[in-house]
């Protein structure tokens, strides 16, 4: 970081929570370089003398660490180590007027759309003719694309709508001509992101049209993976499946959060669904793509949630055996319908209910994997890590499911490109195999 008096701006960008967090990231670096000022994602050096925070407000622990880093941040500023201090994203958004009053030290607060507010305050213009052209900071092989903004799902426990405010699909064209620019960079695999992809093209074209934008984006020479993530049980458009099987480069692998298995807590959820009906969906997704990977995310702890829900969420995912899951610990948050009632489980039921579910998926991961060994996998080589290449299948999304390990000592395998792997053995949550030759 430099120190007071330098006149020359350099700006470091520190981005927390999700995915779709990092693509904002991603625009704030493209419009400030297309502005021509200098600008980093995440560096380690020191040499940044402005800093911007895009936060995380989705749940309590997020919330703290987006509180922490700002805290972090302000006392280097208070030092004379940086001379600008911002604070954007969806902790910013939600709680704008109580940071202001807490945290002097900032110099401006934005919310998740003020994009244009925040490039003011360095005398630069939000550039049109960027959109499309967005700079990544992922390895260069693979790149999030955010499809629409916001959410206008009721989930009683959400704050999502508060933060990111009603869904906005992006235009089609639009996100082609990224995918566009994006494979002539190097880009192999797309992963699409949303609040909910399934409400795609709602209030644009007057229809769920993510079947049609996944075409369109199948058509892009150089994209090899299109991958799909948080997708919507209710009202979920069936055609996704006739194009997930159409299309080769579109991966057998689906994001769905089911938030919970049991039919009394998902009314208490208010996510316009049964556990019927959910299983009915799971039935016929893997009858019409069986050789679909199936991920979700569940909450352990919801009010009201009984220990004979617990224990029928369970059932339910002793039964769909899906082959990637996470469970969160259910967060009260103010704002919410949820919030209006007693949070009723103690936290140690919560952690211990999540325990139980994890320990559960863990017995089913090591057994799904064991069915892959001695087959041969298309693997993407994300990295390279101390004696191994690390890489994914198709069934992998980055950073939350499974690796394939392959050892380096004899064999070389280049980053970003794909490889035929054989799996020769198998842990609960990683694959180990070696190169066909």
């Amino acid at each position: 970081m430099k120190t007071k008096g330098n006149t020359s701006t350099k700006v470091n960008i520190v981005t927390l929570g999700c995915s779709k967090n990092l693509v904002d990231s991603e625009n704030i670096l493209t419009q400030l370089r297309g502005n021509d000022i200098a600008v980093t994602h995440e560096a380690q050096n020191d040499e940044a003398n402005v800093v911007i925070v895009n936060t995380c407000g989705f749940i309590e622990n997020a919330k703290q660490e987006s509180i922490d880093t700002i805290l972090q941040y302000a006392d280097a500023k208070e030092q004379g180590l940086i001379d600008k201090l911002y604070v954007t994203g969806c902790l910013s958004q939600r709680y704008k007027d109580d940071l202001e009053k807490e945290i002097t030290t900032v110099d401006a607060f934005f919310g998740t759309r003020d994009l244009p507010l925040l490039l003011k305050k360095f005398k630069a213009d939000y550039k049109h003719e960027l959109v499309g052209e967005r700079l990544t900071t992922t390895p260069r092989h693979y790149a999030y694309m955010k499809i629409a903004e916001g959410c206008d799902r009721p989930c009683s426990f959400c704050a999502i709508p508060i933060m990111r405010g009603k869904h906005v699909s992006h235009p089609m064209e639009e996100l082609v001509k990224s995918a566009q620019t994006m494979a002539k960079n190097g880009t192999k695999e797309l992963i699409l992101i949303a609040q909910d992809l399934t409400y795609y093209g709602l209030d644009l074209y007057k229809k769920r049209n993510l079947a049609e934008l996944m075409a369109r984006l199948a058509d892009v020479e150089g994209i090899e993976w299109i991958r799909l993530q948080y997708a919507y049980p209710a009202g979920f458009p069936l055609d996704i499946l006739d194009a997930i099987k159409q299309y080769p480069n579109v991966c057998n692998y689906l994001d769905m959060p089911l938030q919970h298995g049991s039919s009394n807590v998902l009314k208490l959820m208010r996510r316009g669904i049964t556990r019927e009906k959910t299983e009915q969906l799971i039935d016929t997704i893997r009858q019409k793509v069986p050789e679909i990977a199936l991920r979700t995310t569940l909450i352990a702890g919801h009010p009201g949630e009984t220990e004979a829900d617990f224990e029928e969420m369970y059932t339910f995912v002793e039964k769909s055996r899906f082959d990637r899951l996470g469970i969160f610990t259910y967060s009260h948050e103010d704002n919410t319908h949820s919030f209006t009632m007693k949070d009723d489980v103690p936290e140690e039921v919560k952690e211990d209910r999540a325990g139980q579910v994890m320990a559960l998926q863990q017995e089913i991961s090591a057994e799904l994997n064991q069915q892959k060994v001695g087959k041969t996998l298309k693997v993407m080589i994300d990295r390279k890590e101390g004696g191994y290449f690390i890489g994914r299948t198709e069934s992998d999304s980055p950073e939350v499911d499974n690796e394939v390990l392959i050892s380096a000592e004899n064999t070389y395998l280049p980053v970003g490109e794909f490889a035929p792997i054989k799996i020769i053995n198998a842990t609960e949550f990683d694959l180990y195999g070696e190169l066909v030759q």
